[in-house]
């Protein structure tokens, strides 16, 4: 966290009850095979009748408002009795019929997405750890990047877990720091560094230099076989005592690869970490909870636990600038030589380690960029190969998964192009009555808010206040929609990219202007098209001056809160 003191309000949250969510620990059945067991979400839901009333409401409206806007009697039509129209105008109309109808359906899958999730979502119940198992507690570190006093407290609070068994605290230092290793000599933990090992410093593949999957996977090649399992967290996360006997259970069932738990940010102060833990609510509280239903929750690096043997089955972590994405596909594809099942991962709900969030918008920008980067290449790269070796339901849930950063760009490219043209050309793609458009919109849009509200009694995060709308999260997604289409510009172009460590603590990134680049470029375009149609076109319609305010709102937004704080910092 930013500072000693604020790592140490981490008293100030329930971390004990939101470490127990799973539910209580009980022994396995005696006698029999264990397999992972699981709690469903919407059966505990005391009020089921009026959940699934809103879920199919949800989707009825939803899908009723495009298929009304898209009917072909709604297409506009343009008389032109003595042939003087521009080309150009019917050619605008076509295109922005199809930028309206790819909208609808991104809009429709969002809500199918939300829907499943309500659905699918499962929790595990917990059992006890065998005894005995070997266990490497690994974290990594970037001198530089990560304070020294940060490192301190990951590591001393990974020698407080409690294991029956062998549990190794290792470090794994890319720099071969002489202070980290005096750190590590002194708290009596285990010092690793690839430094100067040319093999384990590659420029592509599992042992790519300066990135966390090659400093993983060189630490695999070299002590790997010594134990059973690895837990891991990222070093800006405090790991609590119970994170082994909480997750390590459910490795009894000799399927399980990995078991993964949420992401929260224990430097609860800034607004931008506020709004970015809000922002992760949908993923952590419930799509990763779905994800249970077909034993594929998706692999997160910040704070897991893995079968080792499992890993060095599918070659290490997978070299990718999101890596923990792209192993999870890599285990869900493959299936155990040993036993010819399939591996499967397990997600639990409970916090077992207090992370750090970005807490200035370059932070939070660029973590965005890296996450919807990743995604975009594992699309492009790895996810086409692996759909046809991925079971039915699997492919299902991931497909819903890695939609969310390409829909959410191309929402962001097709409105702005839709806009663009009515305020150039005067294009309308479609022509309704406003009055029905305008009801059905509000009810759909109601609708999502609504499913988004009732979803919000299972959050994880123990920050957020009992109650809280989540408004700030949703804010955060559409504010980063100009960060993803930026990224989905540059994995088109393939243009190259690179792991980039975030910041941590004192070492966060200042704002400046340049921060804004990308929003600043897109206010240009949006605020240019304005002037241009009060002052030359005067193609004025209700709903695309809003849009258009509103993405100049969006835009400029992240700027002036940022201008608003730094004013009261003065």
């Amino acid at each position: 966290m930013s500072s000693p003191a604020d790592r140490a309000k981490i008293t100030l949250y329930d971390y004990e009850r939101f470490s127990q969510l799973a539910g209580p620990v009980t022994e396995p059945e005696p006698g029999r095979p264990y397999r992972v067991q699981y709690r469903s979400m919407l059966a505990g839901e005391p009020h089921r009748v009026r959940a699934v009333l809103l879920m199919v409401a949800a989707l009825v409206v939803e899908f009723t408002m495009m298929a009304w806007l898209l009917l072909p009697s709604h297409w506009t039509v343009r008389v032109d009795p003595y042939d003087m129209l521009p080309w150009y105008i019917p050619a605008a109309d076509k295109v922005m019929l199809v930028a309206i109808a790819l909208i609808e359906i991104f809009r429709l899958v969002s809500v199918v997405s939300n829907v499943h999730a309500m659905l699918a979502a499962r929790d595990p119940l917990p059992v006890p750890p065998e005894p005995g198992s070997r266990v490497a507690f690994i974290t990594t570190c970037v001198p530089g990047k990560e304070p020294l006093e940060m490192v301190r407290e990951t590591l001393s609070a990974a020698l407080q877990i409690r294991h029956d068994g062998v549990l190794d605290v290792w470090l794994l230092d890319e720099g071969d720091d002489p202070e980290i290793r005096e750190l590590c000599d002194w708290l009596g933990a285990r010092h690793f560094s690839r430094k100067g090992v040319p093999e384990w410093n590659q420029a592509k593949g599992s042992f790519r230099a300066k990135t966390k999957h090659g400093n993983y996977n060189s630490w695999l090649d070299a002590h790997g076989d010594d134990y059973d399992f690895f837990v891991s967290v990222d070093t800006d996360h405090v790991p609590l005592p119970e994170f082994c006997e909480r997750m390590l259970g459910y490795f009894r069932d000799p399927r399980v690869a990995f078991v993964v738990g949420p992401q929260v940010y224990g430097n609860y102060t800034a607004g931008v970490t506020k709004a970015a833990e809000s922002q992760q609510f949908l993923f952590h509280s419930l799509i990763q909870r779905a994800g249970n239903l077909y034993g594929a929750p998706m692999f997160v690096g910040t704070n897991n636990a893995v079968r080792i043997r499992a890993l060095k089955q599918i070659g290490g972590l997978y070299d990718s600038i999101t890596e923990d994405m792209a192993t999870g596909i890599e285990f869900h594809r493959s299936r155990d030589p040993e036993t010819g099942e399939r591996w499967m991962s397990v997600y639990t709900p409970d916090v077992l380690a207090v992370g750090e969030g970005p807490s200035s918008w370059t932070d939070f920008f660029t973590q965005q960029l890296r996450w919807s980067r990743g995604t975009y290449e594992t699309l492009l790269t790895q996810f086409w190969r692996a759909a046809f070796r991925l079971s039915p339901g699997r492919l299902f849930n991931y497909g819903l998964m890695v939609t969310f950063y390409p829909m959410s760009a191309l929402n962001w490219l097709l409105a702005g192009l839709s806009a663009t043209l009515f305020m150039a050309v005067g294009g309308s793609g479609v022509t309704v009555p406003m009055d029905v458009w305008l009801m059905l919109y509000g009810d759909a849009a109601l609708l999502q808010i609504m499913l988004y509200t009732w979803n919000r009694r299972h959050n994880v995060s123990p920050h957020e206040p009992e109650g809280s709308s989540g408004v700030a999260g949703m804010v955060m997604s559409a504010l980063s929609a100009p960060i993803y289409v930026a990224s989905l510009i540059g994995a088109a172009l393939r243009r190259p990219s690179k792991f980039v460590v975030t910041p941590k603590g004192d070492s966060a990134s200042p704002d400046q202007i340049a921060t804004f680049r990308i929003h600043l470029w897109w206010a240009v375009i949006f605020g240019g098209g304005l002037l241009l149609t009060v002052f030359w076109t005067g193609h004025v319609h209700l709903v695309m001056t809003l849009w258009v305010f509103l993405a100049l709102v969006i835009c400029l937004g992240p700027l002036a809160t940022w201008a608003w704080s730094s004013r009261g910092n003065r």
